[in-house]
């Protein structure tokens, strides 16, 4: 069973970063990490906190799009191609085809993360330029741009010469490359001279409040997968939408009623008007809907107090949550692919 799982996963890899659209979403991603270079100098206030805001919030929709697109691509097509029953009609069980096609999609999805986490690490070290006569950051555009057009130029070179699939190539090429650029970059100042490690780079609290959104986008990820068994493409990314956003709102719109922390709504034109809370069948949903909340902690990064630090207790208990939103999602997947009329 297990080789079938690996043989499953590993075709959807590949067939998931084959797709256009995969090669499209990581050059739209990597666009707007620099455009948000720009963008966040129109705040009044504390520019690279805004940039902080707008890079983790570009991963974040750039994962719930891969995950809707690239389900419908690896998983909806082929059954309503039929090409589904060349896999099922063999001794894999309709389980095994369901957790192979979700591997597969998190391992692609988690490239692409990875790829886009990177970008915004070079992002954050350059910084937002306050004034225009601020200089750039040379060794960010040297290793950035630098990394990107050797992968292009060593795509091409292997994909005339050696007929290599071009899109697979650049991505075989890219992460090595661009993550030995932000390991050099490490150890860099903007004036190319040796510093200490990570003087001058991202902290470890960036770091985790990154990986708080990648467990995020791995349940959204499963989510996809159950759509996907029942929907088309568009359907799919606008469940994998609603999920998502109702996750955000969860402990404004369906705090249970009665706790201490609960949400409360109050006019600020007339404070003598009761205090309402939410009603009890209301609160039913804060415990059905996936709560986004414990995955994005940029207010206490932005705090940056000591209280408000990001404890590895705190990512372990969020990983253990995520796995087990994960693992209720490929659940009703499972469920609605083996009632699901194939042939």
């Amino acid at each position: 069973m297990l080789l079938r799982l690996y043989t499953l996963a590993w075709n959807t890899f590949l067939e998931t970063i084959r797709q256009p659209i995969y090669g499209v979403i990581l050059l739209v991603t990597a666009f707007l990490m620099i455009m948000n270079v720009s963008l966040a100098g129109f705040t009044l206030e504390d520019d690279d906190k805004l940039l902080l805001d707008l890079g983790l919030s570009t991963l974040l929709l750039s994962g719930l799009f891969l995950a809707g697109f690239s389900a419908a691509g690896v998983l909806t097509r082929e059954i309503e191609n039929k090409t589904v029953l060349t896999v099922i009609s063999k001794p894999v069980s309709r389980p095994v085809f369901i957790l192979g096609k979700f591997v597969g999609l998190a391992a692609a999805l988690s490239l692409a993360y990875y790829l886009g986490f990177l970008v915004f690490a070079l992002a954050l070290r350059h910084g937002v330029l306050e004034n225009t006569s601020d200089p750039w950051d040379a060794p960010v555009l040297v290793f950035g741009f630098g990394s990107l057009i050797a992968s292009l130029g060593a795509a091409a070179f292997c994909n005339y010469f050696y007929g290599w699939f071009f899109p697979t190539t650049v991505l075989l090429f890219i992460t090595p490359m661009l993550t030995v650029s932000v390991l050099l970059l490490t150890k860099l100042d903007e004036h190319f001279a040796v510093i200490a490690f990570l003087s001058d780079f991202i902290g470890g609290q960036v770091v985790i409040a990154g990986l708080l959104v990648y467990l995020a986008v791995i349940f959204t990820t499963a989510v996809a997968v159950a759509a996907a068994t029942r929907l088309g493409q568009v359907m799919t990314l606008l469940v994998c939408t609603g999920v998502l956003g109702l996750g955000v709102v969860s402990d404004y719109a369906f705090g249970p009623a009665g706790a201490p922390d609960a949400p409360i709504v109050q006019s600020v034109s007339d404070e003598d008007r009761p205090v309402s809370s939410p009603a009890a069948p209301t609160s039913v949903l804060y415990y059905v809907v996936p709560n986004f909340g414990p995955f994005w902690v940029v207010d206490g990064l932005q705090a940056a107090s000591e209280e408000t630090a990001i404890p590895l207790r705190y990512l372990g208990l969020s990983a253990l949550y995520a796995a087990l939103i994960t693992a209720a999602a490929l659940a009703l997947a499972i469920s609605l692919f083996q009632r699901r009329e194939v042939g």
